[in-house]
């Protein structure tokens, strides 16, 4: 099981095969599986000579696009770990990121280079182009063919102490994760998969690994733009599409969208937030023959521990009242919903999601106490609320840790009310989600300021976070009150104050 065994299976049964097509702009470039082999073995000796070794972390800092999909299997080929970080981070973000995972090396696209120069002094950076810029005057080295419990990938998460964890993925959990969900929903060689979920989340990371298996094609491209996508589908003959209900709700409200040039998607997987029936509804009407199902896992499972199969997403199927199921345990995969003691709770009741199975993670890098209280007598405890029916399916009924998913991106309350709570006119803050019609969820900030407060405070304390935050974790609303509502223990009342925004 190491992750770079599929390419040399497709290069020995179709080495001119389009393995890889970015498109971008007036930009387009084509890999064939000989093409794209013999360029991650050439930046694999790039990295080696630049002193990257095996077990040693490869940072990289860029959107979707062919260089940074070269770069990791160029790691995983090396044996080195690869971790991308997001690309929407504040340099304070990166820089912790950077110093947690001792990175040797942060490959940089172009796009990031102002951020990159502040982050010298914590790693030595790379502009990406730099790396491959003469790979021809480098003989490839051979793989090394690291796999199993070896590292692969560190994947940071947001915490909810307002500390980033990074995620430790092996090569086994990666291909246990792909192998497994493959084997539930037939994952044809002959498919074109669309990497437009960022590659520095689990999601698009694990559908590349999962495409790269069975020897099929990706296009990439760096960043979600309906009118793009709706192209791409159209002249790359696209066949699968990960979504979030409400990149789904910008292709059909698109105004060049027509069900003719997006024909080729069979199938549409969605997740990170229920998928309201209306909205089934447009897509099943524009998309009559293609599959629909619903995935649910972590950055710590690699990837989906629940299926929701296209047939509960039928029209006729509807009655069934599975559509807010994330569905049942997948191949490989353990479920069990229980109390505080970690005893199964009954069937119907609300419980904590836990789950085991070779695809959860090992731990999270450097943090031995959140690792100890997330893995307990061999259960990943996920953190989130759920309950399952008699038949095994499961629906999310809370986030336990007050996440909030806005527009597919996790945010953590924590790390923003500390964000908020440095600047000298805040006193105490608290975070909460709040329904959004595009979004899902949005940023609501409760704020106990220490001046007056007003509209110039508002905006100062909303510029203040995007200086210190990615801007999806930034509020997009605010109110100020006198103080917040807490219990006996001192906590923060986070039902009441959602009952007065809904109020």
């Amino acid at each position: 099981m190491y992750l770079t065994q599929a390419l040399h299976r497709a290069l020995q049964r179709h080495p001119a095969k389009v393995a890889l097509r970015h498109v971008g702009g007036e930009a387009r470039r084509d890999y064939t599986f000989e093409r794209f082999v013999s360029e991650i073995a050439r930046q694999a000796a790039a990295l080696h000579a630049r002193g990257v070794r095996a077990g040693d972390r490869v940072a990289m800092l860029s959107p979707n696009n062919d260089a940074l999909i070269v770069q990791l299997f160029a790691c995983w080929w090396l044996g080195a770990v690869a971790c991308p970080l997001n690309v929407r981070w504040s340099v304070a973000e990166l820089r912790y990121a950077l110093g947690d995972c001792g990175a040797r090396l942060l490959l940089v696209d172009a796009a990031h280079g102002r951020a990159a120069s502040e982050l010298q002094d914590v790693a030595s950076v790379l502009p990406a182009d730099t790396l491959a810029m003469h790979p021809q005057e480098l003989a490839p080295i051979q793989d090394t063919r690291t796999g199993g419990d070896a590292l692969a990938a560190i994947l940071y998460t947001g915490g909810t102490t307002g500390r980033a964890k990074g995620v430790m993925l092996s090569h086994a959990n990666f291909w246990c994760a792909a192998m497994t969900r493959g084997a539930e929903l037939n994952n044809s060689p002959d498919s074109v998969t669309l990497l437009v979920a960022p590659l520095f989340h689990v999601a698009g990371l694990g559908r590349l690994i999962g495409q790269s298996i069975v020897g099929g094609g990706c296009v990439t491209m760096p960043q979600f733009r309906p009118a793009a996508v709706i192209d791409a589908v159209e002249r790359h003959g696209i066949t699968d599409l990960i979504v979030v209900p409400s990149m789904l709700q910008s292709l059909l409200d698109e105004p060049s969208f027509s069900p003719q040039r997006v024909k080729s998607l069979a199938r549409i997987a969605f997740g990170a937030a229920p998928m309201p029936p209306d909205l089934l509804d447009r897509a099943l009407a524009a998309w009559p023959h293609a599959e629909f199902f619903q995935a649910y896992g972590l950055t710590e499972t690699a990837g989906a521990v629940c299926i929701n199969p296209p047939a509960n997403h039928t029209a006729q199927a509807r009655e069934s009242g599975r559509l807010a199921s994330v569905g049942r345990a997948g191949f490989g995969a353990e479920i069990r919903i229980v109390d505080v003691q970690g005893r199964d709770v009954p069937r119907g009741t609300v419980g904590e999601i836990v789950v085991r199975g070779p695809m959860v993670t090992r731990g999270y890098w450097g943090q031995p106490d959140a690792t100890a209280q997330a893995l307990r007598d061999g259960w990943f405890h996920t953190g989130d609320g759920g309950r399952m029916d008699d038949e095994g399916y499961v629906t999310i009924a809370d986030r336990l840790k007050d996440m909030i998913i806005s527009g597919g991106e996790n945010v953590y309350p924590a790390e923003v009310e500390a964000a908020l709570r440095g600047h000298p006119a805040v006193a105490d803050a608290a975070v909460i989600g709040v329904p959004d019609p595009r979004w899902g969820e949005s940023v609501h900030a409760v704020v106990v300021s220490r001046a007056a407060a007003d509209d110039t405070l508002r905006d100062e304390l909303i510029a203040w976070c995007r200086e210190r935050l990615a801007g999806y974790k930034c509020p997009r609303s605010m109110a100020f009150v006198d103080a917040l509502p807490l219990s006996a223990a001192g906590k923060v009342l986070k039902t009441q104050l959602r009952a007065a925004v809904r109020s």
